[in-house]
C-alpha cells in the first residue's frame, strides 16, 4: 500500500511538472530505458526538472541477461549500477544524489545492502529511507530511486 501511495505521489509530481511545461522555466532531459517505447514499462529512467534530477525505481537486473542478480548482494550491486548509469547519462554521479529511497522485501538484508551501497559513494552519503515492502516487480529484493542535484550552469564573468 505504501508503495502505491509513494508511486502515486511521484507520478503526480511528474505529471504536474509536465503540465507546467517549458513556460515555467523547467528543463526536461529524459533518459529512456529502451529504444522501443512499446516494450518494457512506460517510464523514463530519469527526468530532469530545472536543477533536480529524478531517478526512477531501478531493479537489480543484469543488462546483458535481463535477469535479476543471482543473490541479494549481486542484485543490490546491479540496482546501484543501474542508478549510476542513469545519472551518468545526464552527466551526474552518485555523489550528486541528495536523497535515495530503497524498497526491500526482506529487512534482514539491511546490512548486506549497506555493504554494497557504501562502495558507490566517495564522501558524503545522501539522505536515505530504507522501506520494507511485501513484494516488488519480478520478485526483486530491492528497488532504488533517487533525487540528485544538478550543477547550476556557471555565469559568465561580469565585464568591467
Amino acid at each position: 500500500m505504501l508503495c502505491r501511495i509513494l508511486a502515486g505521489s511521484l507520478i503526480g509530481l511528474l505529471a504536474s511538472a509536465t503540465l507546467l511545461g517549458a513556460d515555467s522555466g523547467r528543463r526536461y532531459i529524459t533518459v529512456q530505458t529502451t529504444t522501443d517505447k512499446t516494450s518494457g514499462p512506460p517510464l523514463s529512467a530519469g527526468v530532469a526538472v530545472r536543477d533536480t534530477f529524478y531517478v526512477s525505481g531501478q531493479l537489480g537486473i543484469d543488462p546483458a541477461t535481463h535477469q535479476l542478480g543471482a543473490d541479494a548482494d549481486s542484485e543490490a550491486r546491479l540496482a546501484m549500477e543501474a542508478v549510476q548509469r542513469t545519472l551518468q547519462q545526464s552527466g551526474l554521479t552518485t555523489d550528486d544524489l541528495v536523497s535515495v529511497t530503497v524498497y526491500c522485501t526482506d529487512l534482514t538484508l539491511f546490512d548486506r545492502f549497506n555493504a554494497v551501497y557504501r562502495a558507490f559513494f566517495h564522501e558524503n552519503y545522501p539522505a536515505r529511507a530504507f522501506i520494507g515492502v511485501k513484494d516488488l516487480v519480478r520478485g526483486a529484493h530491492f528497488e532504488i530511486s533517487g533525487i540528485a542535484a544538478m550543477p547550476r550552469p556557471s555565469k559568465p564573468a561580469a565585464k568591467h
